[in-house]
């Protein structure tokens, strides 16, 4: 999966889990609350990753860019 779509679904699956929270809260059910962090906590962690991704790719350019600089 690209760093993009990484960041998108981290998105998604923060901003669901962030209303699943809420809404645990608001009906009193610790089970929904837990189930809306535990996503929220996915949704960073597929963030994380997509920032990871676009770093490696653009260490990776970078250094081409070097290399066809010197050549």
């Amino acid at each position: 999966m690209s760093s993009t779509m990484d960041k998108i679904k981290g998105t998604a699956n923060e901003a669901t889990g962030h209303v699943k929270e809420g809404v645990g809260k608001a009906v009193g059910s610790d089970k929904l609350r837990a189930e809306g962090a535990a996503q929220q906590l996915k949704g960073q962690t597929q963030k994380a990753l997509g920032d990871a991704k676009q770093a490696v790719k653009d260490a990776a350019n970078r250094a081409a860019d070097h290399v066809n600089k010197h050549i």
